[in-house]
């Protein structure tokens, strides 16, 4: 992490932002279990803020229990999994990180999409629905291509506004606007993938990818985010782990 990030101030407190980033870090196996995060003075560089700042986002992390200051070693990292409650099962992602492995998020593009009433996109997102785009690189290369559809009921205002493109977690970041995912319906498909989904995962036009296609729904059944996801399980395969 050698680049400096840059934050913005309208998107909260700075240091809440700092815990963020680097939260997401520890659940992506960019920080390990077990490894020592950057310094505080590194911190500060990276970010462009002060010292008190730098604390108070390690701070919130040691009381969420992700890391442990240790007198003479550093800021150890103690956990890699979140509290995240959209289903009994982890996260694939953490799964991942639990295996050793490195994740990185690139977001490809984000929009704000509005439908004609009487239409089928209407009925199932709304008015309004924002389209992001992401690519998840394992150890360096393109594993995963999302493409994310959150409805009018998952976006500020009912949709008069999208959500900021430069979330590090699309799940916290409901749960932050009180839009709890409560359930789930998953289904699976292989299919040879679309040729600018293998170009993004540099794989040869028409491979066969793993397509699964998610909906997610809150307390209320209302269906809150649409997802298609190509996964090259040449690279990976995929993993789901229940608790019993």
């Amino acid at each position: 992490m050698n680049k400096s990030v840059s934050l913005k101030r309208k998107q909260g407190p700075l240091y809440q932002q700092i815990q963020k980033i680097l939260k997401d870090r520890i659940l992506h196996g960019v920080y390990p279990l077990g490894s020592i995060i950057p310094s505080e003075p590194q911190l500060e560089k990276e970010f462009g803020v002060s010292k008190m700042t730098v604390r108070g986002a390690v701070q919130e992390l040691s009381q969420e229990g992700y890391v442990q200051k240790k007198s003479g070693v550093g800021t150890i990292v103690t956990r890699n999994t979140s509290y995240q409650k959209l289903s009994k099962g982890k996260r694939f992602t953490e799964l991942l990180v639990e295996e050793g492995h490195k994740l990185e998020k690139k977001v490809l593009g984000s929009r704000l999409v509005t439908y004609d009433t009487g239409t089928e996109e209407y009925a199932r997102y709304g008015p309004y629905c924002q389209r992001i785009e992401r690519l998840y690189i394992l150890n360096g290369q393109p594993y995963i291509h999302l493409i994310h559809f959150l409805t009018a009921a998952a976006l500020p205002g009912g949709g008069a506004g999208g959500m900021d493109t430069d979330i590090q977690s699309l799940y916290d970041s409901l749960e932050e606007n009180d839009i709890v995912l409560e359930n789930f319906k998953d289904r699976f498909f292989v299919e040879p993938g679309p040729s600018e989904v293998c170009l993004l995962l540099q794989i040869p036009p028409g491979t066969h990818v793993l397509k699964r296609l998610r909906n997610s729904y809150d307390g209320e059944g209302r269906l809150i985010e649409h997802s298609i996801g190509c996964y090259n399980t040449e690279l990976h395969h995929y993993l789901v782990s229940y608790d019993t």
